[in-house]
């Protein structure tokens, strides 16, 4: 018998992407690296995708069916002004000493270039025009709760699918000490999901097989982080020499748990493989989450990876496309 597998043994597929600033240049130019091989859009090949802070900003760009090179084409463009950049080094070292005095109580970048940026691509549009299901973490941060956009690929999901794609994209890139919360047209206020899911493959298994109800041993994710860097943790000797590692053993921490969470609730490892993880490692501070200098070197990295992984991603994800969604609730 030739065509469709039959909808009884339908595998769904899932792309997770994680967040990490300017080092999305790395999943972008992976994802647009396969998308130039496959010939297609690359959102058109996954059922849901779900990302946090830069990785929420790819995923709502694929669903609202941007191309994955036109969304490395705005980290390359538009990055090093979003970081404020553009000024040279000697100022941009000037400013922030100049602002160390009360760096605690203020945003290290307007959020100004980014909301310019995004606007640029997306405009008015909204959530429901997504062609994908979407999830997309941000975090509330004034009632300490979680707070995620989601497409209409429910019936109970009733309200987000009219929210502006620019409120999401701007609340889940929110980071905090980086950019200032983010005020929706809503006038919720919100900051970047990466507090509580900077890797959200254990959101994406949780929707999928939770709300979804799509059977755990016929899902396939894909996730995707931004380079992990590798260094040794000083040992405890007060506040001050562990500050400037706490962040970074926190997300550590979560992508770990997360990764754990969906290897159990999908069974992979067991009888079967449900997850590939894509990153790479880095030495210790090589690509900060604001450092724009070396996107030319993340989008390398992104490039050679999607070259070695293409001929296994292409038997398990890119064989076909999905179907097409049908939200429960339209514009």
């Amino acid at each position: 018998m030739t065509g469709r597998p039959m909808e009884s043994a339908r595998i769904y597929k899932v792309l997770s992407l994680d967040g990490g600033g300017i080092r999305g240049v790395f999943p972008a130019a992976f994802l647009a690296r396969l998308e130039d091989r496959i010939g297609q859009p690359i959102g058109s090949y996954f059922d849901l995708i779900v990302g946090t802070s830069t990785g929420g900003i790819i995923a709502i760009g694929l669903g609202l069916g941007l191309s994955a090179r036109d969304i490395l084409q705005l980290y390359e463009e538009q990055g090093p002004a979003i970081f404020d950049q553009e000024h040279g080094r000697a100022e941009n070292w000037l400013r922030q000493r100049w602002r160390g005095a009360w760096q605690l109580f203020d945003s290290k970048y307007s959020s100004e270039p980014l909301k310019a940026a995004l606007t640029g691509i997306m405009g008015q549009r909204r959530l429901g025009e997504s062609r994908t299901r979407l999830v997309i973490p941000a975090w509330h941060s004034m009632l300490e709760r979680v707070y995620l956009y989601k497409t209409a690929h429910h019936p109970r999901l009733e309200t987000d699918y009219k929210e502006l794609a620019l409120d999401a994209a701007m609340a889940t890139a929110a980071a905090p000490t980086f950019l200032k919360p983010h005020r929706t047209s809503e006038a919720v206020e919100l900051v970047d999901g990466g507090v509580w899911a900077n890797n959200p493959i254990g959101v994406a298994a949780v929707e999928s097989v939770g709300l979804l109800g799509w059977p755990a041993d016929r899902l396939k994710i894909l996730s995707i982080g931004t380079i992990n860097d590798v260094r040794a943790q000083p040992k405890w000797k007060g506040k001050l020499p562990m500050a400037s590692s706490v962040a970074r053993l926190f997300m550590a921490g979560q992508s770990h748990s997360a990764l754990g969470a969906a290897k159990i609730i999908t069974g992979d490892g067991h009888d079967h493989r449900a997850i590939w993880r894509i990153d790479q490692i880095a030495p210790a501070g090589r690509y900060t989450m604001d450092d724009a200098a070396r996107i030319a070197e993340m989008k390398d990295r992104g490039f050679t990876e999607a070259r070695e992984q293409l001929p296994e991603l292409r038997r398990h994800f890119f064989d076909r496309e999905v179907d097409p969604f049908t939200p429960f609730h339209r514009l």
